[in-house]
């Protein structure tokens, strides 16, 4: 089995798994965007943060699952990545969370620490990339497109509405 070494995943900042110790971090983070939880009508709380930290899909244990929060040279928690290895197809990483702190938003932050992650991966053999947002909240949709993600499919989820099944194919231009 393939295991992500999630401190190469950005040359730009320090990244570590995020523990049930950094809920507060969390939660701040979080709390910055409340479009996010609106459009989904959930409450953002410590329960909700723990359930997003353990999730994992169908198939699938903590040992695939990489938590990892992106930090500044000040060690300002500014990302957010929970990143499953191998789901749905082995060649396929999954996208379970991404959020960037909205206080730093519109300087590119969240899209290049995207096309790094595409690089990365590229590079150790996944093929494609995949995620779901939710239906509901165009600043999403704007974001997974511009970053070169297409619709697969609609879907309607139990906790999140409708929501698109969105892929980005790895190439070695992926960079």
């Amino acid at each position: 089995m393939r295991r992500i070494n999630f401190e190469l995943l950005s040359s730009r900042y320090f990244i570590r798994a995020l523990t049930k110790d950094d809920i507060p971090l969390v939660y701040r983070l979080c709390k910055t965007n409340p479009q996010y939880y609106k459009s989904h009508s959930l409450s953002l709380d410590e329960e909700l943060i723990v359930e997003d930290m353990t999730l994992c899909p169908p198939g699938k244990s903590s040992d695939d699952k990489y938590y990892v929060g992106y930090f500044d040279g000040d060690k300002r928690l500014i990302a957010i990545l929970d990143l499953i290895d191998g789901y749905p197809t082995e060649d396929t990483a999954y996208i379970g969370f991404f959020m960037t702190d909205a206080n730093s938003g519109g300087r590119g932050i969240g899209s290049g620490i995207i096309t790094e992650l595409c690089g990365y991966l590229s590079k150790t053999g996944f093929r494609s990339i995949r995620l779901a947002y939710g239906k509901s909240n165009p600043q999403s949709s704007g974001f997974w497109q511009k970053n070169q993600f297409k619709t697969v499919k609609e879907v309607d989820h139990a906790k999140y509405g409708r929501v698109i099944v969105a892929e980005r194919i790895l190439t070695d231009r992926s960079v």
